[in-house]
């Protein structure tokens, strides 16, 4: 897992992020994890779902509150979307499932970032690994990800 959280340290490094990423012993692969360890609201917790529409990677970053509408999600990509195995995930984000970080991507994903994330500050996010996170905030996320904002809650 150290090589995905270097290339998550690139990718902020060479955005000109501030390199905020923090490790836990303990997980931090679910929203209630994460925030648990980091000491935040479950709703400062952007978790990266992938979704895969064929062959192309859909990255969502919600709230860690939020349920994706995934009818939703299939109106703003103009494509179906399914939920993909866990060896898929891997193989287009080079990042395991409960570390997919919204940043450092092998296969460019279209992103789309749940707007009510535009509320909180600061922002959480993984950082390649199971137990690591990296603090931001909403206008550097969108920034960092090339995501564009959409309601896409339940």
């Amino acid at each position: 897992m150290a090589g995905s959280t270097d290339r998550v340290r690139g990718a902020l490094r060479d955005a000109g992020h501030d390199d905020t990423i923090v490790t836990f012993p303990a997980s931090t692969r679910t929203a209630a994890e994460a925030a648990a360890a980091v000491g935040c609201a479950v709703a400062q917790i952007a978790k990266s779902l992938v979704f895969r529409a064929g062959d192309r990677p859909v990255l969502v970053i919600a709230s860690g509150t939020n349920r994706v509408d995934t009818g939703k999600v299939a109106d703003l990509v103009g494509a179906a979307v399914e939920r993909p195995d866990v060896r898929w995930v891997r193989d287009v984000t080079g990042f395991a499932i409960g570390g997919v970080a919204p940043v450092g991507h092998l296969t460019a994903p279209i992103v789309l970032v749940d707007a009510d994330l535009a509320a909180i500050d600061p922002i959480w996010a993984a950082a390649g690994a199971p137990n690591a996170v990296f603090r931001t905030r909403f206008s550097d996320l969108l920034a960092l990800s090339g995501g564009t904002v959409a309601a896409i809650a339940e």
